[in-house]
């Protein structure tokens, strides 16, 4: 990728937090397996648990809950 590209981090965020989403187990966590700048602001963010702890997972909030669900549809659903 060229350097000079510019990214929207909202948008990677957004895209993040809706595969956690998919990725719930019952419990209400999700394995933590991306992007690490992009978790950070999501815990930064009050949607996500700490992410730089030793488990291989992470709570959603309640927040990051309702908003992690709106975003998988709203990304993934069929157009």
């Amino acid at each position: 990728m060229d350097s000079r590209t510019e990214i929207d981090t909202g948008r990677i965020d957004e895209a993040v937090l809706a595969l956690l989403w998919l990725n719930l187990d019952a419990t209400g966590t999700a394995w933590k397996g991306f992007d690490w700048s992009a978790m950070n602001r999501l815990h930064e963010r009050g949607l996500i648990s700490d992410p730089v702890r030793k488990a291989k997972s992470v709570w959603l909030t309640d927040e990051g809950m309702a908003e992690a669900e709106r975003l998988f549809f709203e990304l993934f659903s069929p157009r």
